[in-house]
């Protein structure tokens, strides 16, 4: 698979993101862009380590399919009472913020094409920010409203058969990612599966 090559081959540039579970993401990207038309896109990408290999597996395919990238490059939002646990206390306003202008540079010293890349908290995003069809999806919101915010965007744009992978969803320490996940389906029926802390959610 081009997934196993790629993480052979390149490096993981921050240590928010598992190796088994970036394998998990590219897998499910590859099996779903060889069947289901519509570009990928990726809410919350940090510094860029999934963006990076989302993007060389595009490069690898050869593919026309745009990569879209949104993130605050502020950090963490406030929490809601839907995202409080013991055990994620460490989870604060402001942490894990990032640059734009750094993930820009990332890109071209790996000499990949610049995704579209817009800057903004989740809620002022609108559906004119997304592509008009979605193939894949990568949710890493981390909290639920900022979850809930990404399915609200992606899903009306989501083809049939699409792929939606949201992070955290077994994560003791972030719950609100669950929250919002197993809320939304209640009113949007979808055939989802968990691996590792990861949602995998099949548009039917």
């Amino acid at each position: 698979m081009i997934a196993d090559r790629l993480l052979k081959q390149h490096p993981i540039i921050s240590s928010q993101v598992d190796r088994d579970e970036l394998a998990v993401v590219l897998r499910e990207c590859e099996k779903t862009l060889s069947a289901i038309p519509g570009d990928v896109v990726e809410l919350g990408c940090y510094v860029g380590t999934t963006s990076l290999f989302l993007a060389r597996m595009l490069q690898a395919q050869a593919s026309e399919r745009r990569l879209y990238l949104y993130d605050s490059f502020a950090g963490l939002p406030e929490k809601v009472p839907e995202d409080d646990s013991p055990a994620g206390l460490q989870f604060q306003q402001g942490e894990l913020a990032a640059s734009k202008k750094d993930l820009i540079k990332r890109f071209r010293q790996e000499g990949l094409s610049l995704p579209t890349i817009k800057k903004a908290w989740f809620s002022e995003l609108t559906a004119g920010d997304m592509p008009p069809r979605i193939a894949f999806a990568f949710l890493d919101g981390d909290y639920y409203e900022s979850i809930r915010d990404s399915l609200r965007l992606v899903w009306p744009r989501l083809s049939a058969g699409g792929c939606i992978v949201v992070d955290d969803y077994v994560n003791e320490a972030l719950p609100g990612a669950r929250r919002a996940v197993d809320g939304w389906l209640k009113d949007h029926p979808a055939a989802i599966t968990a691996t590792k802390s990861l949602a995998i959610i099949r548009n039917r």
